[in-house]
């Protein structure tokens, strides 16, 4: 559609919203506003539109902020607590050093529309223009207590290094990329990383593009409180009961609590058979040295592990790496005397182990050398001494409840 067709017929572009729903109360807590155009009886995305370099900013500035009016205008018919997410693009946003913008928003304050309810989603990571210059602006909205969102993940390496800056309150993840029920480790990785930044920083995770069942129990699982997607409702021109999807969104949520439930219950019972097994090995060892535990733990153990070592409580490694390749076990000696004090969650496990007096199985990671998914087990052995016995993901695999 040609940019003057809209243009000269502002009348017919209107806004659409699409409902966010949150976790904790499974309704409707706030709407995203998307930009329409409405052409002989056709709704017409104007995502184009905005995204068109030959468009001056001026006119896009000039549509968008029709868009925001018409918006705004229509959210006097929502309760207090239900936000308004208004997508920037950080260009149009330092139109005119922002200015405009913020004074039409006041406008609407003087009126009655607490801008605490405004949430500006600053997307994309084109911004050409200085990012001081735009941190100064959010600042200075965030006075009014207006809140900002930044997205998102697919495809955006410099999102990470954004959230630094703009140290945002909602960091909004795009689940376009996880187009299928083979989710890559990197993926899960990065979101779990994510997640753990958010809780730093003290912002909320939103999920969007939810199309599937399994993108919402990704979304839940990856710690997202809120969610937004075709899953859950499409865009529309008006809004909708806030409860319309409360019951479904309480039975998902029951579904997947039980289905962690069963994994949870998996991943102790292997920890506790890890415990038995290898705690009858270690009895019947008591006098070996640590290449003869070894040769009995391989015994039992040929089709569960792949890497066993001893370090002791500061980490530092006082066995050799003993590792089954293609073909079969080795010794690799090159790994005595090296310290792994330096990993996440290592010195805490130890901790954890001396008190509790058992083992551990660790949590599903990636192997830095093999690059597979794997656990570890690790037990104490003596009083400084601990084993580490890493669980091949073939076995893993067999028992795909521990994946």
């Amino acid at each position: 559609m040609d940019a003057l067709d809209i243009l000269t017929d502002l009348e017919n572009v209107i806004p659409y919203f699409q409902p966010i729903f949150s976790a904790d109360e499974q309704r409707v807590i706030a709407y995203e506003v998307l930009g329409r155009y409405r052409a002989e009886g056709n709704i017409i995305s104007l995502g184009n539109f905005f995204l068109d370099d030959q468009i001056p900013e001026e006119y896009k500035y000039e549509v968008d902020l029709l868009l925001v009016k018409k918006a705004l205008e229509l959210a006097f018919e929502l309760e207090d607590d239900v936000s308004i997410y208004l997508n920037r693009d950080a260009d149009l946003l330092m139109f005119r050093h922002g200015e405009p913008f913020l004074h039409e928003l006041l406008a609407f304050e003087k009126r009655g529309l607490n801008l605490k309810r405004i949430v500006l989603e600053i997307s994309k990571g084109n911004y050409k223009g200085d990012f001081s210059q735009l941190d100064h602006l959010l600042q200075y909205y965030r006075t009014y207590g207006i809140k900002v969102a930044i997205a998102s993940i697919d495809s955006d390496s410099n999102f990470l290094e954004r959230i630094s800056q703009l140290n945002p309150e909602i960091i909004k993840i795009n689940l376009h990329a996880l187009k299928s029920n083979a989710i890559s480790v990197n993926y899960t990785d990065l979101l779990f990383s994510l997640s753990l930044l958010a809780r730093k920083i003290g912002a909320t995770l939103l999920f969007e593009n939810i199309e599937m069942s399994y993108q919402l129990q990704f979304a839940w699982k990856n710690g997202g409180r809120y969610y937004q997607g075709y899953y859950l409702q499409s865009p529309g021109s008006e809004f909708i009961d806030r409860e319309l999807q409360k019951e479904r969104l309480k039975e998902k949520f029951h579904d997947f609590i039980a289905y962690e439930k069963r994994k949870l219950v998996a991943i102790y019972s292997a920890a506790e058979f890890f415990q038995n097994k290898v705690q009858d090995i270690l009895g019947k060892n008591k006098k070996a040295n640590f290449e003869e535990l070894f040769v009995s733990l391989i015994k039992e153990m040929d089709q569960i592990a792949f890497r066993m070592y001893v370090c002791d409580e500061d980490g530092f490694q006082k066995s050799s790496n003993i590792f089954k390749g293609e073909s079969g076990w080795s010794t690799q000696m090159k790994y005595i005397g090296k310290n792994w004090s330096w990993r996440p969650y290592f010195l805490e496990n130890i901790f954890k182990m001396r008190n509790e007096g058992k083992g551990i199985l660790s949590d599903l990671y990636s192997d830095i050398e093999t690059g597979e998914s794997i656990r570890t087990f690790s037990i104490p052995i003596n009083g400084n001494d601990y084993l580490f016995i890493d669980i091949a993901y073939q076995y893993l695999f067999e028992n795909d409840q521990l994946l």
